[in-house]
């Protein structure tokens, strides 16, 4: 039989998440990002849970192929924009819209031979300091958009640097505010945070938003608040089984260089999950785990292949147990990827996208 991990991929809960979105902000139009093939979920065993999104927003222009590959006909759109001049060729056959944040792009579009004009998102650096034109810059960008016959519609667009945090994203709007007033075309402000933050806000209101990591059901603004608090709901599950159990004595070591010491009589469980399958190396002791969907702690290091567990609250569990890595349990209960991602030191977006090419993934149906 095949090693016993899975990812489950949850449409379902993508519906919920992304209906969540439009409830938080009624006004506007939501963009699907499904840039890092859709968070590490995939384009396409994501795509029935996002189709009912207003449009997808994306990279690269592989992955604008394969969501018109699934039969999408509605907005696309390049969140980096274009790379090359012969990239514009493909937006005009796959009727992509893009994003022009540099001199650069501009110049290929004066340059592009098309009979269709061009839908371009203008962007706007407005405290990021990423990508966009600085503030003294943006007029005179879109008076040169506005006079290329390349071009047809032109949008407003910026990017929160702090919408997760305390400071907030006042200072951008009052910059982004300034620079685009009283030119036309539609605006696209929000990313998941700011969503859920302040998309109520009268300034903020926008004709788009681009929700991201709250779709997958990760909360933008940990640890402050937690996935349940936003009502998000995990689109994916790692889990696997117990594969081995052995009987510590107060004094045992578990795992390379011993660094868990076992207190008192305890049985642990080995789980076939390690980091080679995209699990974070970093997690340390107390990392919490679900068995048999009782919440538990990872002990000792993560290995290649394996990981070890407490099986002290589970007293039944043994060789063949579920283990739930993050995400739903069979048994209903939910560890948040967040937590996982705490106790390695890092974010859930790169527990998601960093799921390995080993690891077999199924679509629940």
């Amino acid at each position: 039989m095949p090693r016993p991990i899975l990812a489950t991929i949850h449409p379902e809960a993508l519906r919920h998440n992304l209906d969540r979105m439009r409830r938080a902000a009624p006004d506007a139009r939501v963009w699907a990002v499904v840039k890092a093939n859709a968070y590490g979920h995939g384009i396409e065993r994501a795509w029935d849970g996002l189709r009912g999104a207003d449009g997808f927003a994306l990279l690269d222009l592989q992955e604008a192929e394969r969501v018109r590959a699934l039969g999408w006909r509605g907005p696309v759109l390049l969140l980096e924009g274009v790379f090359e001049p012969r990239d514009l060729e493909l937006c005009s056959r796959l009727q992509l819209w893009h994003v022009v944040h540099c001199e650069q792009q501009i110049d290929m579009l004066a340059a592009h031979k098309t009979q269709q004009p061009h839908r371009v998102f203008l962007k706007m650096n407005s405290g990021m300091n990423r990508l966009g034109f600085p503030p003294a810059l943006y007029r005179a960008a879109w008076a040169r958009l506005d006079a290329l016959p390349q071009v047809d519609e032109i949008s407003h667009m910026t990017h929160f640097s702090d919408a997760d945090t305390a400071r907030g994203i006042a200072h951008q709007m009052q910059v982004f505010t300034e620079a685009s007033r009283d030119l036309p075309g539609e605006r696209s402000l929000s990313n998941s945070a700011a969503v859920l933050r302040h998309a109520r806000d009268a300034q903020v209101r926008a004709d788009w938003v681009r929700p991201g990591i709250a779709v997958y059901g990760s909360a933008p603004d940990v640890p402050e608040h937690d996935a349940a608090h936003w009502q998000l709901q995990p689109a994916m599950t790692l889990a696997s089984r117990l594969i081995g159990v052995q009987q510590l004595q107060p004094g045992d070591t578990v795992g390379y260089a011993s660094s868990f010491v076992a207190e008192a009589p305890m049985r642990i469980g080995v789980v076939a999950c390690g980091y080679a399958d995209g699990y974070p190396r970093h997690c340390t002791t107390g990392t919490p785990v679900l068995v048999d969907g009782v919440r538990t702690r990872l002990v000792g290091r993560v290995s290649m292949d394996m990981i070890t567990v407490d099986l002290t609250p589970v007293p039944d569990a043994g060789v063949g147990s579920d283990v739930t890595l993050w995400g739903r349990a069979a048994a209903g209960a939910v560890l948040p990827i967040d937590e996982v991602a705490r106790a390695a030191g890092t974010v859930a977006y790169e527990l998601m996208c960093a799921l390995a090419p080993r690891v077999p993934v199924a679509v629940q149906a």
